[in-house]
């Protein structure tokens, strides 16, 4: 069983060694220098080490398991690093780093005694290992072209910045010799020749994801020596959070997946983020986190009925062109974001008598519901289901719609309003929801997202007076299967409408997103769209009517 790469903190020695030219020694046997490679046993590889020299070894720990012939750079040296990426993927070996300013070198010796090098190529600072035969060239394209033999001719300019996108594009079809802006090398000498090298298989169902972080250029290289394929993230570690790479995920096969950079420590659930991404189900925005991408503007409502909001007081076709209306004017106001057109739907109803079952509730049929709920989803809508549960509680209520729950574009809201104690009734006290029903609530919604991995559910909390959740700071904000949102729906003057959105987000807790009601009738007045956006700070990530 081959080990599977961990982050590892190793103290390093730098390997002090003459310089032995065997270029002819190598050349002369003609037999070439062995490579292997191999898929990571692990379906998941963790490759977040901070120390450049330590991330080195351990991508090549991940990716090979032989090679006889290495190339070596030092790290901090940018020269040498960026042209030993280029000889290393141009000969289909691992690029090492030694470590500069002393020390041990355990993670650099470990690994080429694990390899089995016998000639090691160290490329401008470097000095290579005693241990191994070593053929020292200058950070020169002409020198390491003459030792490789590989052509080096086409020199690109690379600054740190765009070193990580630099190494990834690289291939062993185009050799392209990585220097950094006005290097200027001494002309090569004689440096003699490297034995040939039997590049191994290239390993094209190898997913390498990596944050583009600089400690990890040199992984990037042995990466792309491997055959492995590489795509930057821009420094995102949850794969959900990029339609490309969910598309990359779900598109291509991928026998194991590579995640080389020190941010991917901090992403707990990595594995199963991974499993869903791979399902390639997006939200309507594209990628499966709503935000920042998302930016929500709903019709609130019940179907059928125009007395609880402007969603029902047309049909469903009819709605949904009404989303759309209400959506378009603020694709303008909102960069970056993309305008998500939104049902809300009353899915259980506070009614003024207790009904057969005595829970002042009146429960929709998910199956009723569904027309609507699917509809929307075709034509890129997001949903969102509202329960005013009356004298019962949020869970139970919520699990009579786990049947719409479980697609893709659905998601909760609960109405604190309209949860009553045993001896209240509706319009005569206003309801609340205490703390602990709130998180079994969150742990369902969370649980049913990550076992049929879904993309992330909005949770939508209404809310405009304190008392309506209390203790909110004790709001479970850890589930990352769920963005949790405080949703402000006081109407009347602006000035009182200001002052309650001022006094819910005393109270806020980390990881909640806001959103804000305009209220066609009660509202005085109520916002355009542009006033909204503009007097509503910060702004909200979803906004609805009703």
């Amino acid at each position: 069983m081959r080990p599977t790469a961990v982050p590892i903190a190793l103290t390093v020695v730098v390997l002090l060694g003459a310089c032995t030219p065997v270029a002819e020694k190598t050349a002369e046997a003609g037999e070439p220098a062995v490579v292997g490679t191999s898929v990571p046993d692990a379906a998941l590889t963790l490759v977040a080490d901070e120390d450049p020299v330590a991330s080195a070894a351990a991508t090549s720990r991940a990716l090979f398991d032989s090679a006889e012939v290495v190339v070596v750079a030092r790290d901090g040296d940018a020269a040498g690093t960026l042209l030993g990426a280029s000889a290393a993927v141009g000969l289909g070996v691992p690029l090492l780093l030694e470590p500069a300013g002393g020390g041990t070198a355990e993670p650099l010796g470990a690994e080429l005694d694990r390899l089995g090098t016998t000639t090691v190529l160290a490329v401008g600072a470097a000095e290579g290992s005693a241990a191994e035969e070593v053929l020292a060239v200058p950070a020169v394209p002409e020198a390491v072209a003459a030792a490789t033999g590989l052509e080096l001719s086409d020199v690109r300019r690379v600054d740190l910045d765009g070193a990580s996108a630099a190494v990834a594009a690289l291939g062993p079809e185009w050799p392209v010799a990585l220097q950094p802006p006005g290097t200027d090398g001494d002309p090569a000498g004689d440096v003699g020749a490297l034995p040939v090298v039997d590049r191994a298989d290239p390993l094209t169902g190898t997913l390498v994801l990596a944050t583009g972080d600089p400690t990890a250029v040199a992984g990037l290289a042995t990466a792309r020596a491997a055959g492995a394929r590489v795509h930057l993230t821009g420094g995102a570690t949850d794969p959900r959070s990029s339609a490309e790479t969910v598309r990359l995920l779900a598109g291509q096969h991928v026998d194991a997946v590579v995640a080389l950079g020190p941010g991917f420590a901090a992403e707990d659930g990595l594995d199963w983020k991974l499993e869903t991404a791979a399902t390639g189900v997006e939200l309507p925005a594209g990628g499966q986190l709503l935000f920042p991408a998302s930016f929500l503007v709903a019709l609130y409502g019940h179907p059928g009925t125009g007395a609880l909001g402007v969603l029902g007081e047309q049909g469903l076709p009819a709605a949904i062109e009404r989303a759309r209306a209400h959506a378009a004017p603020y694709e303008p106001l909102v960069p970056g974001a993309t305008v998500v057109p939104t049902f809300e739907i009353i899915a259980t109803i506070a009614s003024a008598g207790p009904g057969d079952d005595g829970n002042y509730s009146a429960e929709a049929d998910p199956e009723a519901l569904r027309p609507w709920v699917e509809a929307a989803g075709e034509a890129g809508m997001y949903v969102v289901l509202d329960l005013q549960p009356g004298r019962t509680d949020f869970l139970t209520q919520a699990q009579r719609y786990e049947s719409l729950l479980a697609l893709p574009h659905v998601g909760l809201a609960l109405d604190p309003e309209w949860r009553l104690a045993p001896e209240q009734v509706h319009l005569t006290q206003i309801g609340s929801v205490g703390i602990d029903e709130v998180n079994r609530v969150v742990a369902w919604l969370a649980d049913l997202t990550r076992s049929r991995a879904l993309p992330q559910k909005l949770l939508v909390l209404h809310q405009f007076q304190v008392r309506m959740i209390p203790e909110r700071e004790r709001l479970d904000t850890s589930r990352d299967e769920l963005a949790i949102m405080v949703h402000a729906d006081g109407q009347g003057a602006q000035g009182d409408k200001q002052a309650t959105w001022q006094a819910l987000r005393q109270t806020d807790p980390d990881a909640v997103h806001w959103g804000w009601k305009n209220f066609y009738d009660e509202d005085a007045p109520m916002l355009t769209p542009e006033q909204t956006v503009a007097q509503v700070v910060p702004r909200p990530d979803l906004i609805s009517y009703q």
